[in-house]
């Protein structure tokens, strides 16, 4: 073996390097000497050339050059003779002399006392200095450095002593007892520098992941020689500190002592003297010392003059080296703030000490060299590191040289070397200096007794303790007994050392005193090699022997152990202790500083396989020793439940690992499944094998990311082993193509890996290749990341063969790789040819390639014999080519329709962001017909010119299959969109095809519509003047079906063509269009916006627009028009014969020109409507002719006050007013509201009048009702003062016997109900007063109830109070009978405070006496019997009798059941949601026998049961008139439900019956559907909420086809299924009088749902229809779609929650648009997206009578949303679009709302 350093490439060269900086200074000043002097030492070399130079560095430089080139023997010469001829500096001279072959003190006599005769260098001094002329400084110079030097030799010889080679005999013996390498020779170490520029960063960072390595992406991971190390990096005179870090037995201390041993032989020349301090020695130090202590005391005291050595040393600190070993081990603080200010003769601590010595405060140009284990660096050291490295320990060919070594005198030398590399946990264990060791030991002591069968353990854990028993084994030897017996005889000392190590953990102690130790631990330690022993020296005295353990990791060994054989130890004692490592948990970084390995060790000793051992060591049962061990446990899968980064990960992988338990390791790896991301810190194959365990041992398929951490090609073969990786991931500067080959070989290992990513590295072409062929055997892999690397030119051709074959790869990112554009246009070429390729994705330095990770392949053939009989269906392929921001040129043209032409499948082109120009894209252009687009291609930002655009909007007419074209010059936009219709996929070639004329004869013209054509040239700079000329090219070319035109800041011209009509030839030779197509005319459209016009122009305009054939919408937005403007365009409304919509958008109205809006209806007889909003929009509707049809008009939000309602009337009266006038949201006041009252008395119509929101108040009510009460031409008022403020006048010309008064909310105080009573009493017409919360209190409602009278004829009276809902029954009664005329109907519902009445005048007093006879007969109580009476008088007409809500005491039961029960004319009674006495219900029910007239029963919500329904049965049949009985919400079953069916088996005249939300199921439902075939007259059936199954659903729809009358059937929530959605569909052709169908929520599927809806079309009346919450899948929407024209009484469907998507919508709108009685769509909770919605919105005005529209909880984003809003501008009818909770932007929102605000995107 080789020593680190070799004097071959060290002496001459470090010497000369150390030297250099100083001679160029000092030959500077002489540069001619030294080019005549170097003349004699290199005479056949001409150095006249060196004349040139005139800096007299340079020269010196280039001198010293030559002398070095010229060899060894001619640099000692030169050096000798400067050093004979100037006066150097002594360390210059000293620096020359080593490299002239004189300073190797190990080739010297060791003997020889003599200071100058033992030391060349003495002696060139002495010849040097007999020439020279100071003899007195010379003198002073031999005083000074005779001490110095030999207190040299005696370092020298103390290092040799305590590290070199010959050590004292009487160490041997313990040496050969030494567990670690100490009597091993030194192998080189693996030892790889970093930038310490990054150190304070990584400091920053969390501690936790400190302790690591340093960024990955800042280390220079340059393998270095221990020599590099002392290389100059920092200028002369200046500290360097150069900080060593590795992992635990990584060699840090080994190679302390090889250093100082190298410097003894010689070998480092550049230092004087070299001093090694262990930080666990300095521990012992409590006291303050000098640095001059710190040196002689404890290192070495010099022999004489101590003063002047250390003076000597002071002035020549760049020679001298300090080593600090195992900072990790420092038990004090040490920061910042221990830097001193003191000098070299003050006394300070240790750390101050040593942080002055680091920052170059004591020895300034000393070196410093620290080693430690990773952890947190103090913070002093952050800016003054120099060179940081890490020690990794060994590679696989060190271990094989250190196992030689080891095995160099064995037989089975190569056995042990085989037997390790076979076993990759091993090799990974052995990379560790010390575990190599120990696995030497066991594996030497296995094969000497099991030469054919040797079984090492598995764990680091077991190792050491295998370590234990080997030492124990060969001192006591064979016939000592077995292991127990072994055990049991040092089961005591092992227990003490075990103590021992855990005292000293805990007080940060590492070094032991004699005192410190029991006898009899001593000697089993030193006898084993368990213990180190050596000199102490605390103080000046004398010294003391110290021990401790031969390595920190075996006292964390024997801790660990000592918690689990402890009997002081209890289970919560030891969760506590088990806090891992410091980073892990930050609160116990004090107390676990020194534990690096203590948590691996607890961890390894609860695996099963140490148990026996621990059972043995504690003397105790398995169940003793068990608990403790689940205690670990459990404590390792807690952890794993908390927020772990990278490197604890590592660390929790280890302690799993070292359980070798599988049930834990699957519950670990389990939680840690979305954990493992790696960022900055380095990895060992060691930490790879533990990660790979955990992985395999879960069940779940996991993503691993490595970025940025440093790892050997070593780990990726650990990494092959790991079968549950789906996703790997590594970015790394490192990676380049041996890391890409090595990564290579493990791939095929990974069976579930699905991603590739392998970024930021340094992968050329070659390492891609090679990795992509690995990747094509893994057929799972669907995406490879390569970003990011440096493959600037690779082999597209075989590599895009390799991906064709990788059936479901997906995506392959080539991005940042500096791809030339030769290579882009290669991979353009492969992408076409790849028959799996779909994406080609190229933009600057994004390089994608998509994929279509599908397994079957496009045959490149087909083999038409085997094949002639079967026909071939091959989904059509569709490749999308982007080739942005590439420099394309005009040269690239022809080579790009090259490889557009050879591709027939292109769906999308994007060439934009490049340089074809003008010519390029002209090339292009001309290919287009030859070129199979489906989609779009993009030439924008081209440098097009006016000629290019022309070029470009003439390949409109030579390419058939475009669909529009959009250009702007300004923004150098160009991009064309084409049809996807697949007969323009194929088109014939330029040249005509030879073909003879017979074969034109038979072909067929048939004309197909082709896909409108759009036009878009925004952004042109156009003026006034293109206006006008586009206006007039619009009506010229009949073909333009819209023209939108803007010259706002975003300048638009957009043009849309008519249908085109396709004439083409059948023939099998060719296909041929028309020159001139055909179109089909409809409506256009001519838009102007943003444009400032004179009245001149609107002339002007208008006048070329009344040239303009079939126009029916002129929409002008944003264009200032005046009063003048707006009148002079109106005045054309007459001369635009076909208009539908005039619409003015965004214009600000005077009073005056909303007058003139209106006056428009007088100019133009077809206005049907005129709307004017907010004073900024306005809407003329025109109807097709002038046939009298309603007109109405609509001012809302127009400031309309008092002052111009006069002139607005009388613009109404010439037009005989309108069928609606809204006025609402205006300022007309109770003035303005008296004003138009009496505009309205003087003229007879009829027509709706809104006055809403206009500011009226109390006194403006009372008026109104003044007026109501006397006028006879207003029919009904509605009037609220509350937040809708509603007031609502329905006049009428034609006698109405209706005269409707509805007050809410009024907020009327006495005095104006007193006038509402004075004005009510006039009112004799009145035939409804409802009024809701006015303060109307019992009193006044008594008062209210005296004054409604009427002439003739019934009168409803409705009041609702919060007093309705606290007074009783009775006292609601008592107010009944106050009512004027005969009672017709008591209403009481509590939950809405209603009590209504119904009266009729004048009443019969005939009927009275034969009443009260009847009830004579039930006798009374005295008590009640005058209001009883008078409840029989005033009831005895009596037909309804409805209740909710309220609560019957026993009187009130009895007087319902005696009094009103029996009335002879009740038909309706219905007591729903009440509560009455225990027994009342029977009592109620028996009582019902009594109503022998009774058409109608309601006993809903009244908890009726089955056990209930007998006695009700009863009642039943003493009502052979009922025709609707409703018993919902009640808990009727199976019994229940086929008793009452046998009921209804006589009830000839039953039209309805309602038993939803019972729980009735197949059997009650059965039995009912057999009775419902003798029930002829059902008309309506409402089973929903109940619990049936198919089965029962299937009977009920087989009995429903019998009901021929039926027309609602309500089905809902009842889970029937698709089975009876079928059945049903063949009963619907025998329903022809179904209106109403609701199954919503009956777990419809597709299946059922087309043959519903197919069947639907049977029922021509359905009026009303919902299938929502069903999935019903397209096919069933597209088959309701086709049925839809079919319903023409259609108003509601609902279909909600289906599942509808864009791709439905089409037929949907389709189908909307022929159901001319729709007037509610209900699509909310779906996933229409915006083309949805503009489907739906383009089929709004076609339907009139539409007025809700619900789009709720959808994906309509703002396209959609804006379509909606201008399509709702042309139809007045609908109310509302409800549009909550979509993806539109807030801001949108709110304009579209102003806009308009029928849009709601608020919850309601």
């Amino acid at each position: 073996m080789q020593p680190p350093f070799q004097n071959d490439d060290l002496d001459l060269e470090a010497a000369i390097a150390s030297a250099r900086p100083q001679l160029v200074e000092l030959l500077s000043h002489r540069p001619e000497w030294l080019l005549t002097t170097s003349q004699r030492f290199l005479p056949g070399m001409a150095l006249n050339g060196l004349d040139g130079i005139t800096d007299h560095r340079e020269k010196v430089s280039v001198l010293l050059d030559l002398l070095e080139k010229a060899g060894p023997a001619t640099w000692q010469q030169f050096a000798q003779y400067l050093c004979m001829e100037c006066d150097l500096p002594l360390d210059l001279e000293i620096l020359l002399i080593s490299s002239a072959g004189e300073g190797n003190l190990s080739q010297k006599q060791e003997a020889c006392t003599d200071v100058s005769a033992r030391s060349p260098v003495l002696k060139g001094f002495a010849c040097r200095r007999h020439r020279c002329s100071s003899v007195s400084d010379k003198d002073v110079k031999q005083q000074r450095l005779d001490p110095a030097e030999e207190y040299r030799h005696l370092l020298i010889d103390s290092i040799r002593q305590r590290y070199g080679s010959r050590r004292a005999a009487g160490a041997a013996a313990q040496e050969q007892m030494q567990p670690l390498a100490f009597n091993q020779a030194f192998v080189n170490l693996v030892i790889r520098q970093s930038k310490a520029s990054r150190l304070k960063e990584r400091t920053d960072k969390r501690r936790e992941d400190v302790a690591d390595a340093p960024e990955l992406e800042e280390c220079a991971d340059t393998a270095v020689k221990v020599s590099d190390l002392f290389r100059n990096v920092v200028p002369l005179g200046m500290t360097k500190v150069i900080f060593l870090f590795g992992k635990p037995g990584a060699g840090k201390t080994m190679l302390t002592h090889r250093i100082c041993q190298k410097w003894a032989e010689g070998v480092l020349p550049q230092f004087l003297f070299a001093f090694l301090f262990e930080f666990r020695q300095l521990n012992l130090l409590k006291r303050k010392l000098t640095l001059k202590e710190l040196l002689f005391d404890l290192f070495l005291q010099p022999e004489d003059s101590p003063d002047a050595v250390f003076q000597y040393l002071l002035e020549n600190a760049w020679h001298i080296l300090i080593i600090f070993d195992g900072l990790d081990e420092f038990a004090a603080n040490m920061d910042v703030s221990s830097s001193s200010k003191g000098g070299p003769t003050s006394h300070m601590s240790v750390s101050e000490l040593f942080a002055d010595l680091c920052h170059g405060k004591l020895l300034p140009g000393c070196t410093v060299l620290v080693t430690s284990r990773p952890k947190r660096v103090p913070d002093f050291l952050l800016n003054t590191v120099d060179l940081l490295a890490e020690i990794w320990g060994f590679d696989h060919k060190k271990v094989v040289e250190y196992v030689s070594h080891y095995f160099h005198q064995n037989s089975f030398k190569e056995q042990a070397i085989a037997y390790l590399k076979n076993n990759t946990k091993l090799l990974s264990m052995c990379l560790i200096p010390a575990l190599c060791y120990v696995v030497c030991i066991c594996l030497e002591y296995l094969l000497l007794k099991h030469q054919m069968s040797v079984e090492l353990p598995q764990t680091m854990t077991e190792f050491y303790i295998k370590m234990l028993l080997i030492f124990i084994n060969k001192q006591q030897g064979e016939h000592a007994g077995g292991k127990e017996t072994q055990l049991n005889c040092n089961k005591e000392a092992i227990l003490g050392l075990c103590d021992l190590a855990l005292k000293g953990l805990e007080d940060k102690k590492l070094v032991f005193y004699v005192g410190d130790i029991p006898e009899h631990v001593k000697e089993f330690a030193s006898l084993h090699g368990l213990l180190t022993v050596f000199e102490v020296k605390s103080s000046g005295t004398r010294p003391e022997a110290g021990y401790a353990f031969v390595h920190l990791s075996l006292q964390e060994f024997f801790a660990a152990l000592c918690l689990m054989v402890s009997k002081r130890v209890d289970k919560n004692y030891l969760k506590k202790k088990f806090s891992l490592k410091s980073r892990w948990t930050l609160k116990n970084e004090a107390k676990t500083e020194f534990m690096e390995s203590f948590h691996i060790f607890l961890a390894g000793l609860s695996s099963k396989e140490c148990r026996t051992f621990l059972m043995l060591l504690a003397e105790q049962d398995e169940a003793w020793v068990q608990d403790k061990q689940d205690a670990i446990l459990q404590s390792l899968k807690k952890l794993a439940a908390t927020h772990l980064t990278g490197p604890k990960v590592i660390e929790l992988c280890h302690c799993t690992f070292e359980t070798q338990d599988l049930k834990v390791a699957q519950h670990i790896g389990s939680l840690l499944n979305f954990k493992y991301t790696f960022k900055n810190f380095r990895l060992t194959p060691l930490d790879m094998s533990a990660l790979v365990f955990v992985i395999n041992s879960g069940q779940d398929l996991t993503h691993l990311d490595f970025a940025g951490c440093l790892m050997d090609i070593d780990c990726l073969e650990v990494l092959a082993s790991c079968k549950n990786v789906e996703h790997l991931s590594f970015r790394s500067r490192r990676c380049g193509d041996d890391f890409a080959a090595a990564l290579s070989k493990s791939l095929q290992g990974m069976g579930s890996l699905k991603k590739l990513e392998l970024t930021g590295g340094s992968i050329t072409a070659e390492g891609m290749t090679n990795l992509v062929q690995a990747s094509s055997q893994c057929l799972q892999l669907e995406e490879i990341n390569l970003q990011d690397n440096q493959i600037r030119d690779p082999e597209v051709k075989s590599v895009m063969d390799l991906f064709s074959r990788m059936e479901k790869l997906k995506k392959i990112d080539l991005s940042n790789n500096d791809l030339s554009l030769n290579a882009v246009l290669i991979l353009a070429k492969e992408v076409i040819t790849c028959q799996n390729a779909t994406e080609l994705r190229v933009r600057k330095d994004t390089v994608i390639i998509y994929f279509s990770g599908l397994s079957g392949k496009v045959p490149r053939s087909l083999d038409l014999r085997r094949e002639e009989n079967k026909e071939h269906v091959i989904p059509t392929r569709h490749v999308k080519l982007c080739l942005q921001d590439r420099s394309l040129s005009s040269q690239h043209a022809k080579e790009i329709v090259a490889i557009l032409q050879s591709c027939p499948c292109l769906s999308e082109v994007d060439l934009s962001g490049n340089k074809l120009g003008d010519e390029g894209c002209s090339c292009l252009l001309e290919s287009l017909p030859w070129i199979s687009f489906s989609k779009q291609l993009d030439l924008s930002q081209n440098h097009l010119s006016v000629n290019g655009i022309c070029s470009l909007l003439k390949s409109v007419n030579t390419c058939q299959k475009m669909m529009e074209v959009q250009v702007s010059l300004c923004r150098e936009t160009a991009v064309l969109r084409f049809t996807e219709d697949r007969k323009f996929a194929s088109l014939p070639p330029r040249e005509e095809p030879v073909f003879s004329t017979d074969d034109q004869q038979y072909g067929e013209e048939n004309q197909t519509p082709t896909a409108p054509q759009k036009l878009r040239l925004n952004d042109n700079q156009i003026s006034l003047s293109s206006v006008f000329f586009l206006a007039q090219f619009f009506s010229t070319l009949e073909h333009i079906k819209t023209m939108d035109l803007s010259l706002g800041h975003m300048q638009v011209v957009h043009l849309t063509f008519w249908e085109r009509i396709r004439v083409r030839s059948t023939s099998r030779w060719r296909s041929s269009f028309l020159a001139h197509p055909k179109h089909v005319a409809k409506g256009r459209c001519f838009r102007l916006r943003d444009c400032r016009v004179g009245p001149e122009d609107v002339t002007r305009l208008c006048q070329i627009l009344t040239q303009c054939p079939q126009l029916t919408e002129i929409e002008l937005s944003g264009n200032s028009l005046s009063d003048q403007n707006i009148e002079r365009l109106l005045s054309f409304l007459p001369y635009l014969c076909h208009l539908t919509l005039l619409s003015i958008r965004n214009n600000t109205f005077s009073p005056r020109c909303t007058v003139l809006l209106i006056n428009s209806i007088n100019l133009c007889e077809r206005i049907r409507m005129v709307e004017v909003r907010s004073s900024e929009n306005a809407f003329l509707h025109l109807g097709t002719s002038m046939r009298s049809q309603k007109t109405s008009c609509r001012l809302t939000d127009c400031a309309i006050s008092q002052g111009q309602i006069d002139e607005l009337c009388r613009v109404l009266e010439q037009h005989g007013w309108l069928a609606e006038v809204d006025l609402s949201r205006n300022q007309l006041g109770d003035e303005g509201l008296r004003c138009l009252l009496d505009h309205l008395h003087q003229v007879p119509i009829t027509c709706s009048l809104n006055l809403s929101h206009n500011r009226i108040s109390q006194d403006g009510v009372l008026h109104l009702i003044n007026a109501f009460a006397t006028c006879g031409n207003t029919t009904e008022v509605q009037v609220s003062l509350c937040s809708k403020a509603t007031l609502i006048i329905k006049l009428t010309s034609r006698d109405d016997p209706r005269k409707i008064l509805r007050l809410a909310e009024c907020n009327f105080q006495p005095e104006h109900l007193e006038k509402l009573c004075l004005l009510l009493e006039k009112c004799t017409g009145l035939t409804e007063y409802i009024s809701s919360n006015n303060n109307v209190t019992v009193q006044a409602a008594e008062r209210l109830l005296h004054s409604l009278r009427k002439n003739l004829g019934p009168l409803k009276i409705s009041i609702e109070e919060p007093w309705v809902c606290k007074e009783s029954v009775t006292n609601l009664l008592e107010l009944a009978v106050q009512a004027c005329g005969n009672i017709t109907e008591i209403t009481i519902h509590k939950d809405k405070t209603l009590f209504q009445l119904g009266v009729r005048f004048p009443h019969c007093l005939e009927k009275v006496e034969s009443v009260v006879s009847r009830l004579n007969l039930y006798k009374p109580g005295i008590k009640h019997a005058c209001f009883y009476q008078r409840v029989c008088e005033k009831c005895a007409q009596l037909q309804e009798l409805r209740w909710s809500h309220v609560e019957l005491h026993n009187d009130e039961a009895e007087m319902l059941v005696r009094t009103l029960l029996p009335l002879p004319e009740l038909k309706k009674f219905g007591l729903t949601s009440s509560s009455i006495m225990a027994t009342g219900i029977d009592y109620l029910i028996m009582g019902l026998q009594n109503c022998q007239a009774i058409e109608e029963l309601n006993l809903g919500h009244m908890k009726l049961s089955s056990a209930t329904i007998p006695k009700l049965v009863l009642g039943l049949r003493e009502m052979p008139s009922l025709k609707r009985l409703i018993l919902n919400h009640n808990s009727i079953g199976n019994d229940g439900c086929s008793r009452l069916a046998e009921a209804l088996r006589n009830m000839h005249y039953l039209e309805e019956i309602n038993l939803s939300h019972n729980k009735i199921g197949d059997s009650g439902l059965i039995n009912l559907a057999a009775v419902l075939l003798e029930v002829q007259n059902l008309k309506r059936i409402d089973l929903s909420g109940n619990s049936p199954s198919p089965a029962g659903g299937e009977k009920l729809m087989e009995a429903l086809a019998y009901c021929k009358c039926i027309e609602e059937l309500l089905l809902s929530r009842n889970g029937f299924g698709d089975r009876t959605a079928v059945k049903l569909a063949l009963c619907l052709p025998y329903m022809t009088n179904l209106k109403i169908l609701h199954l919503q929520n009956n777990n419809i599927g597709p299946a059922g749902g087309i043959e519903l809806a197919r069947a639907l079309v049977a029922c021509g009346l359905l009026e009303e229809i919902s299938l929502s919450e069903n999935d019903l899948g397209e096919g069933s929407i597209h088959a309701l779609s086709e049925g839809l024209p079919c319903f023409e009484h259609l108003r509601k469907i609902d279909l909600k929650l289906c599942g509808i998507t864009d791709d439905a919508s089409k037929s949907l709108s389709h189908g909307f648009r022929q159901c001319p009685s729709m007037e509610e769509i209900i699509l909310s909770w779906n996933a229409l997206g915006d083309g949805g919605a503009q489907e739906l919105a383009s089929a709004l005005p076609g339907m009139e009578k539409l007025k809700m529209l619900d789009l709720e909880k959808n994906r309509i984003g703002a396209c959609g949303a804006t379509k909606l809003a201008e399509e709702l501008a042309k139809c007045p009818e609908i109310q509302f679009i409800r549009l909550w909770d979509n993806p539109v932007p807030k801001g949108l929102t709110e304009n579209l709302t102003s806009q308009d605000p029928r849009l709601c995107f608020s919850f309601y």
